[in-house]
């Protein structure tokens, strides 16, 4: 039987915590799973392919939970059962803004005295910038938004 690269030896207090987890009902599935991993894990435990084969998951994110695990060693469980934060830069436009960005692509474009009859996404992100919503917006991100959230004025307009 292979050993498992990274031993765990859990304190009394974080198994406790761990098996609080996976049988409350609000605890998220992947976090419900990788507390489940480390519970397997734990001392002598099974190799990473018996817990792998126990859960029905793949021995590689075994791996990878039982090394985060003991690479995050100090920090609160939970804080050891999350997945990292993403790359990427951060969001600059908050949801609040966004709804108040879809509110106005609902109202119709004379409200505002614009004179066409449809909101272009270049009219409906000027007009975002001019009301102050948010300090800059490109057309065609505004449009790529607007394309994946099913919206219309009529359904607006009629209730």
């Amino acid at each position: 039987m292979a050993h498992p690269r990274y031993r765990i030896n859990l304190l009394a207090s974080e198994r406790t915590v761990l098996e609080q987890l996976i049988r409350a009902h609000s605890t998220p599935q992947q976090v419900a799973r990788r507390a489940r991993i480390v519970l397997l894990a734990n001392g002598e435990g099974l190799s990473n392919q018996a817990i792998a084969d126990a859960l029905g998951i793949y021995k590689a994110d075994v791996s990878i939970w039982t090394r985060r695990w003991v690479e995050r060693g100090l920090e609160p469980v939970m804080d050891r059962l999350r997945d990292r934060p993403r790359p990427g830069r951060p969001d600059t436009i908050t949801a609040e803004q966004w709804c108040q960005i879809f509110a106005l692509a609902c109202e119709p474009p004379q409200a505002h005295d614009r004179p066409i009859t449809h909101w272009t996404s270049r009219e409906l992100a000027d007009e975002v910038v001019k009301q102050g919503i948010v300090e800059r917006l490109s057309d065609g991100h505004l449009r790529k938004v607007l394309k994946k959230r099913p919206y219309s004025r009529t359904a607006v307009a009629i209730g």
